[in-house]
């Protein structure tokens, strides 16, 4: 099982805009979100299958507390509440499906995969796809 503890920085983001645009958040708060989210700061601690997840921006800091397999409770990227499943997709990757509480909307789920060095994060909302590059700080 990969190690994927540690602090990260984002070397680079490809696509945040049109997902947020694939989720339905107006022209304004995606501009606020995307300045705030263009240098986050994250913090992973693991042990074994259990996970903890600490993302700040300067607008918002998200936290997730989870075990590989069993359904937690998470938002969105755009906020919304959903309850959540990571599974293991390959030794040094998970994969989450998000289903929303309320309400509809994309169909919605989140990667975290170890390449070497790099921690590469992909959000996706039906068919448009949010890349990010992290590095161990």
């Amino acid at each position: 099982m990969a190690n994927f503890a540690g602090t990260w920085k984002m070397k680079s983001s490809e696509n945040f805009d049109e997902l947020l645009k694939a989720l339905g958040v107006n022209a304004m708060l995606r501009k606020v979100a995307g300045a705030a989210a263009s240098k986050p700061h994250v913090e992973i601690r693991q042990d074994g299958e259990q996970f903890y997840i600490k993302t700040s921006t300067t607008v918002r800091t998200t936290e997730i507390n989870f075990h590989i397999g069993q359904e937690f409770d998470e938002e969105t990227v755009d906020g919304r509440k959903c309850k959540s499943l990571a599974i293991w997709e390959a030794e040094n990757k998970m994969v989450c499906m998000q289903k929303l509480v309320d309400g509809d909307g994309p169909k919605t789920y989140w990667t975290r995969e170890l390449l070497g060095d790099e921690l590469i994060l992909t959000f996706g909302a039906d068919d448009v796809v949010c890349t990010r590059i992290y590095l161990r700080e």
